[in-house]
């Protein structure tokens, strides 16, 4: 699963290279800088010439002047290559879950979908910046530093070398606490499902006495979440700890090999104390491989929960090619037989229904009769098993739906509004709009004055699916915005939903006004609706056939 992260983020591994490169640089001249110090001092201690120490005094200012600068550029480029494919992720998965909607998606909870969404793409960050830069820079750096040591002191190189392997190897516990991250994303899946069943059904739970509990289960996984996450975080600190203690006793045993090398009159009275700072600057990208190794563990199970995104089955098949186009505004069923999955029972079996260009046609039906299943099947948000539905002539399932939903629209029980203005969720029908039509449109709905009257008018916030709205105002708002998009075929699947008899009635004539000319399927039960209609079609039970009334 890692490795699907790694080709998914494949457009940006060249940038991220470029940046492991000047983070290695940067790492070396850090290395340098300090080695370089160490032998000033220790060489100025003899009193030499000062001619003596004019190079080593010109590379300390290089190297200082040098390390920053590659730093910045180490944090820019690996920022500016990480996010890049983060924002590129993250369009892919919004992309994979478009054709999920409204029905494939409701395998994911709201509060994990949103988890998937948020952190389980900021994996692809972690893995190229906090593991793969982290990495590259510990193996380069202490292998660039091995080397030297070695040169220098071949008994030292050893140490340092076994040093070096020893710290790697004190993570593994770390990656292995990362690796039962599935635990960990169920815990926190659970808490963010919880957490938003509790903000979202705050006001019905109070009513109902349920609050009480609602918060203890939110609380339990709370605690659980975090008792998963300390656990990992131990783990990860012990092998900090672990490598901060090879760091200082690796740095010790080279010291005292170099020391007795000194001794024995086989090394410069200088290069100890060169030999001891090396080794304790070579640890230093050592530092970080804990938290990596933790991290790197965790992301198989984030790979697995964005693939179960990516992978998910749509529930429309698209049709291989661009398809026919519509040509006209009628619709003819046959024969229809639709279902919500494999084995289930069949929503509609065997429908007839004949929506004849520019009129208006009702269609009512006992609950469960198969009323709104017709209205995703003809919006594309269900395919359909056997029968024909043709668009204009065309057949439905050979057009692509973003062309079809562009021929046919509404007012469905899927649609929702945004936690944004006013003005922004009625643009979602068709942001060209301007502010004439948006005032046309809410005055059609009887909502104009009650928007102007808004503190801040058309730039109102209307919080969360419409929190601050009546039931009666959010339906009208989505019938202004199934108005504005002004389609050839417009579905209104119970419009007046909410609305008191007299305003019911009134909306509707404006509404079925505005749509004269259009082929209109007006899904209700209200009189007027039934009255207002040029043909009603009642389906009968079990929701096999039309019955003209």
């Amino acid at each position: 699963m890692t490795g699907r992260l790694l080709r998914l983020a494949a457009p940006a591994l060249p940038r991220v290279c470029a940046a492991a490169a000047v983070a290695v640089g940067a790492e070396l001249a850090s290395i340098g800088l300090t080695a370089t110090a160490a032998w000033l001092i220790s060489r100025a201690a003899q009193q030499p010439p000062i001619a003596a120490l004019g190079l080593a005094i010109v590379g300390v200012r290089a190297l200082a002047l040098v390390r920053g600068p590659l730093r910045y550029a180490d944090r820019l480029l690996g920022h500016d290559a990480v996010l890049a494919a983060v924002a590129d992720l993250r369009a892919r998965v919004f992309a994979a879950l478009v054709p999920l909607a409204p029905h494939g998606s409701s395998v994911f909870r709201g509060g994990d979908l949103l988890t998937r969404f948020v952190d389980d793409v900021d994996a692809v960050h972690d893995l190229l910046l906090r593991c793969l830069v982290p990495a590259a820079a510990a193996a380069a750096v202490g292998t660039a530093a091995t080397a030297a040591t070695a040169a220098v002191l071949p008994a030292a190189g050893a140490v340092l070398a076994a040093g070096l392997l020893a710290a790697a190897a004190a993570c593994a516990p770390s990656a292995l606490a990362g690796r039962r991250g599935p635990r960990r994303a169920a815990a926190r899946g659970a808490f963010a499902d919880a957490a938003a069943d509790l903000v979202r059904g705050a006001a019905d739970l109070e009513v109902l006495g349920a609050a009480d509990a609602a918060v203890r289960r939110a609380e339990r996984a709370e605690r659980e979440a975090t008792r998963l996450e300390l656990r990992a975080d131990r783990a990860a600190g012990a092998a900090s700890a672990a490598v901060l203690l090879l760091q200082g006793l690796t740095a010790v045993a080279v010291a005292g090999l170099a020391l007795r090398a000194r001794q024995d009159g086989g090394l410069d009275p200088v290069l100890p104390a060169v030999l001891a700072v090396t080794a304790l600057a070579a640890f230093e990208p050592a530092a970080a491989l804990p938290a990596a190794a933790r991290r790197f563990g965790e992301l198989s199970e984030g790979a697995a929960r964005l693939a179960a995104v990516l992978d998910a089955p749509a529930p429309v098949t698209e049709p291989p090619g661009p398809g026919p186009e519509p040509l006209g505004s009628g619709v003819e069923v046959r024969g229809l037989r639709a279902r919500y999955g494999p084995g289930r029972p069949w929503a509609l079996d065997g429908l007839d229904l004949r929506l004849e260009p520019g009129t208006t046609t009702a269609l009512a039906g006992a609950s469960g009769s198969g009323k709104s299943t017709l209205v995703d099947v003809l919006l594309r948000f269900l395919d359909y098993e056997d029968g024909s539905v043709r668009l204009g002539g065309a057949e439905l399932r050979g057009v692509p739906g973003d062309r079809v939903r562009r021929t046919v629209a509404g007012l469905t029980r899927h649609d929702r509004l945004l936690h944004s203005s006013v003005r922004d969720n009625l643009l979602l029908a068709r942001p060209e709009a301007g502010a004439g039509e948006l005032r046309r449109a809410a005055a059609r709905v009887r909502l104009l004055a009650w928007i102007e009257a808004l503190p801040q008018g058309w730039d109102t916030v209307l919080g969360e699916d419409g929190a601050a709205m009546s039931g009666g105002q959010r339906r009208r708002l989505l019938l202004a915005r199934a108005l504005l998009a002004d389609p050839q075929v417009l579905v209104l699947d119970e419009p007046t939903e909410g609305l008191d008899a007299a305003t019911a009635e009134e909306v509707l004539g404006d509404v079925l006004g505005a749509a004269r000319g259009r082929t209109v399927l007006l899904v209700s039960h209200h009189p007027a609706a039934l009255a207002a209609a040029d043909k009603v079609a009642v389906i009968t039970e079990g929701g096999v056939r039309p019955a003209e009334v």
